[in-house]
């Protein structure tokens, strides 16, 4: 009885360290094409259907232009275009996804699909280092690992920041 007290105690011994669990970061993960891409979901607004974008004259390319979202005026922009892939193909399952970041204004971006929800735990996340010239890999700051396969962690700041040149 007395061993049963003492391994009771030293279990419970507030000197021991606790158990820390993973920092997880929810993702949601979209498609562009065949790639599969992460969008850490604090920064996730809202997902609405495609709707109409009404064009604003004399801005970048990769600014479809705005939507009007419950009263409210958001740029649209394509990420597609800003990372120099192909035009953006709308299809039934093509997307906006609102995002809130902190020091911009609501944005949408177009996503061909909205594919699932994703808990990554930070042994599952290589980051990623580049050149500084390499522009379009600067929009992703790691590699995700989930369900035997990678999803490319975009660098939301990166890639909404409009580059003076």
């Amino acid at each position: 009885m007395d061993l049963l007290k003492m391994n009771t105690e030293q279990m419970m011994d507030p000197d021991e360290d606790e158990y820390v669990a993973p920092q997880i970061t929810q993702f949601i993960v979209v498609r562009f094409g065949e790639e599969q891409y992460g969008i850490d979901i604090k920064y996730v607004d809202n997902i609405v259907r495609m709707q109409h974008i009404t064009r604003v004259p004399k801005v970048s390319d990769h600014i479809k232009g705005v939507i009007n979202l419950r009263g409210e005026v958001v740029p649209v922009m394509s990420i597609r275009l800003k990372m120099n892939l192909e035009e953006d193909v709308e299809t039934k399952a093509t997307r906006i996804i609102i995002l809130k970041l902190e020091q911009h204004c609501n944005i949408g971006i177009l996503v061909d699909e909205v594919k699932e929800v994703v808990n990554l735990e930070e042994s599952q996340i290589e980051r990623v280092s580049y050149e500084a010239k390499d522009d379009k890999s600067n929009f992703i700051y790691g590699i995700g690992k989930y369900d035997g396969g990678l999803i490319s962690l975009l660098d939301l700041n990166t890639v909404i920041v409009e580059k003076e040149n």
